[in-house]
């Protein structure tokens, strides 16, 4: 009995076969749980693909990588002094968003980052004219921009963002044979190939590449046991009394997959607003929705999830499920660990 990630395989490959023909020079992106994949698996995808070059989102992600990808790896967070070594081969590009970071890799291969409107990290424009010097100590493979995403307010439109900083590097006389770039459509970078022949363009995909296609995808959480309760009884650890009379269903699917884990929302506009403040008042009475479906609806956590399983209720009006069933979970693929992938 299992928390399993259903893989309409075909459907997914077709999907990743559009994203890749759109981005020539593609550099796929595989960090945090693998995209709910896990690291090997999405190893595996970027050498079908023939990709030369993966991302990673850390040095300690980079050393479990390189053991099953034989291209080259770009660590996406940047170097920072102090920070403990890790033992990686030669393969392995370090990004590095400090002049002072430059400067201690030396012999290293880089991929600068450059400030973006993110404010994340990345060298100022104040910055270009000290780079001419640490450079020369390292192997440049060229620099980056992480820009916001898509579809949300800007400071600056995405293709003159990335324009701004090619004329910047360009003045700096800094050398631009590569640029790194990240959520732009495929419009937008040809636009900039074409602006600037002379650079190569790669972008660097995860959410796209992997979860583009939601229709693809489909989590399942295994029912485990079916019990009636009646008003009042008491049941789970905290031996809450039930509301009503019903069925608790236990199905896999707990916290250490992931279920019940929710990052914080950018909430915009009144009624996204109002639906928030409900929710949260339906908490406070221990009402919480569950990611899983059954008979057509998001059903109700009877109480926290649990590790490995969460135990949901069911009114009395709801014929239950079966032991062996599997009810349809709504999961955020980026904070989930299946038991098992499964293809079909």
């Amino acid at each position: 009995m299992a928390l399993t990630l259903y893989v309409d395989t075909a459907r997914w490959r077709a999907h990743q076969k559009t994203v890749v023909d759109q981005f020539p020079g593609i550099v796929p992106v595989c960090k945090g749980n693998g995209y709910g994949f896990g690291h090997e698996r999405l190893a595996d995808e970027t050498t079908r693909m023939g990709a030369d070059l993966l991302a990673v989102g850390t040095t300690y992600e980079a050393a479990q990588m390189k053991d099953w990808f034989g291209g080259d790896l770009l660590v996406l967070t940047p170097y920072r002094m102090g920070e403990e070594p890790v033992p990686l081969p030669d393969r392995v590009v370090r990004g590095v968003s400090s002049v002072e970071g430059v400067r201690a890799l030396v012999g290293a291969r880089v991929v600068i980052e450059v400030m973006s409107t993110m404010r994340r990290h990345g060298v100022s424009p104040d910055d270009l004219a000290k780079l001419h010097g640490a450079i020369d100590d390292v192997r440049l493979e060229g620099f980056s921009i992480h820009l916001p995403l898509d579809g949300v307010e800007r400071a600056v439109e995405p293709v003159e963002e990335v324009f701004g900083w090619m004329e910047r590097l360009r003045a700096a006389r800094l050398p631009l044979r590569t640029m790194f770039v990240s959520h732009l459509s495929a419009t937008q970078l040809a636009q900039l190939q074409q602006q600037f022949p002379q650079t190569r363009f790669r972008a660097r995909i995860g959410t796209n590449l992997w979860l583009g296609d939601p229709a693809a995808l489909e989590y399942r959480g295994a029912v485990l046991d079916v019990t009636r309760v009646s008003r009042g009884e008491r049941y789970g650890y905290r031996q809450q009394k039930a509301a009503g009379d019903g069925h608790l269903v236990v199905v896999a699917g707990g916290t250490s997959h992931g279920v019940g884990l929710e990052a914080p929302k950018a909430v915009h506009g009144v009624m996204p607003r109002a639906k928030g403040v409900a929710r949260a008042g339906l908490a406070t009475v221990n009402r919480n929705l569950s990611p899983f479906i059954w008979a057509g609806k998001q059903r109700w956590f009877a109480e926290p999830p649990h590790m490995q399983v969460s135990l949901l209720f069911l009114p009395s009006d709801v014929a239950p499920p079966a032991v062996g069933d599997e009810l349809v979970a709504h999961l955020r693929n980026t904070t989930t660990r299946a038991d098992r992938v499964v293809e079909r």
